[in-house]
């Protein structure tokens, strides 16, 4: 069954997910990236730049088979579309399509009130059906 850790009071969702995908990458995880279009062409950008001695390997689900196989982190817009990842992030507002095939399920939630009220909803949904869940405060871990 799929255990879900909530990330809550994320400042900025792109950069928590650089820093996590960074860490998650040192460690061997392969790992899916789930958002919508717009978060993934900016997580996109930032995986290049946010910190030059560290290169975070990641690719689209699109991309070619080989490459996908090959790569840590697969970005993609829906769970459906991203071969086997035993870890999925999620920095969307929607259920991720596709959680219940990975171990691990970290959710990134903002402090912004419109991103909180989504993951509320995902929590619930969650609990109703029997999923371990865990929190993360990332403000009370920032101070």
């Amino acid at each position: 069954m799929t255990e879900v850790t909530f990330h809550f009071n994320v400042p900025d969702k792109v950069h928590y997910a650089c820093r996590l995908l960074r860490k998650a990458q040192a460690g061997g995880a392969r790992v899916g990236v789930l958002a919508d279009a717009d978060t993934l062409r900016e997580l996109d950008v930032a995986l290049w730049t946010f910190s030059a001695p560290d290169f975070v390997a990641h690719c689209a689900a699109d991309a070619p088979a080989a490459m996908r196989a090959a790569s840590p982190i697969v970005l993609a817009l829906d769970g459906q579309a991203l071969d086997e990842r035993p870890v999925l992030v999620h920095l969307g507002q929607a259920l991720p399509s596709g959680f219940e095939r990975a171990r691990r399920l970290i959710e990134l939630v903002s402090t912004d009130p419109a991103d909180r009220e989504p993951a509320r909803l995902r929590w619930r949904h969650y609990q109703e059906r029997g999923y371990p869940i865990q929190s993360h405060d990332a403000a009370h871990h920032a101070q």
